[in-house]
């Protein structure tokens, strides 16, 4: 590109920006109860590499080391979040609002089936846990009461 142009481009307030590189994760420390047991505890997280146990809050960011060694291995990817509403079948699936969101479990009160929660449902959780409830649904292990 000769320098004219470059001046125009410049001035003209274009800027030519360089790929975004991929945001560094904050995977945390190792203070979990489950860290550093070769599966990735963290609900942050998606994946063959997670464990099969339900997910809790409070190993979010204690698992670091399974997490990222699982994560460079191409086995885990941070989960996607719902903010705005799943519909699926003609069904509002809500967000992933709720304080249970994302551990595996279906705690949307509509739904009965296997993939549902064992803890009480309560009305709050009504459309406030799509991603989990709409992958019970289409498993077939949840259905719209």
């Amino acid at each position: 590109m000769n320098l004219h142009v470059l001046s125009l481009l410049l001035a003209g307030g274009l800027v030519i920006a360089a790929p975004a590189m991929s945001q560094e994760i904050d995977f945390g420390d190792d203070s979990g109860e489950w860290a550093l047991d070769g599966e990735c505890d963290d609900k942050r997280f998606d994946g063959p590499g997670m464990t099969d146990t339900v997910l809790l809050d409070e190993d979010i960011g204690h698992d670091a080391t399974d997490c990222r060694k699982a994560f460079k291995a191409g086995n885990i990817s941070l989960r996607k979040v719902a903010t705005v509403d799943i519909i699926h079948d003609g069904i509002n699936f809500g967000t992933d609002a709720g304080d249970w969101a994302n551990d595996n479990e279906c705690d949307d009160p509509r739904f009965n089936g296997p993939g549902m929660t064992g803890t009480s449902l309560m009305d709050e959780d009504i459309r406030r846990d799509a991603s989990d409830c709409l992958r019970a649904y289409r498993a077939g292990e949840i259905r719209l009461r």
